[in-house]
């Protein structure tokens, strides 16, 4: 199972890059889907990714975006943690692979699916390990990307 979920992660590109959208653009199903799960939330940015769209937010204090279908699936929820909180042989590989580099932000990361996933930003890009630390790959923000 676990190779399984690497291939896929795997497979999916390396570089991303999202379009900010207006509120007025984003499907009625994905807009549905958030006040439903999100109650009284208020999305401060909307972004397209492929034919998905990004709803950033907070939440219970914390940091949230939540990747939706057209349809208003939810396909995977961010939540920003403490960098502190990462799975410690995520925090080991960045120590050993990029020394005297810090972790700027860490995420938790879960699929529609339950699987979870942990996210941790360095430099100019986000490393990508599963539950157990087990690096997975590494994503890169397309450089004319908007980002707050």
């Amino acid at each position: 199972m676990k190779k399984t979920i690497m291939i896929t992660l795997l497979g999916v590109a390396t570089l991303t890059k999202a379009q900010k959208v207006k509120e007025a653009d984003v499907p009625l199903a994905v807009k549905e889907a958030i006040t439903k799960q999100y109650k009284g939330v208020k999305v401060e940015k909307w972004e397209k990714e492929t034919d998905n769209f990004e709803a950033e937010f907070d939440y219970n204090k914390q940091e949230t975006s939540v990747l939706i279908s057209p349809n208003g699936k939810i396909l995977e929820t961010e939540i920003e943690i403490n960098v502190g909180a990462l799975p410690t042989a995520a925090i080991d590989y960045i120590n050993k692979n990029m020394p005297g580099k810090k972790i700027k932000e860490a995420a938790k990361i879960t699929n529609d699916q339950g699987i979870v996933s942990f996210e941790a930003e360095v430099g100019e890009a986000d490393y990508i390990f599963d539950y157990d630390g087990t690096f997975l790959k590494k994503e890169v923000e397309a450089k004319d990307d908007d980002k707050d």
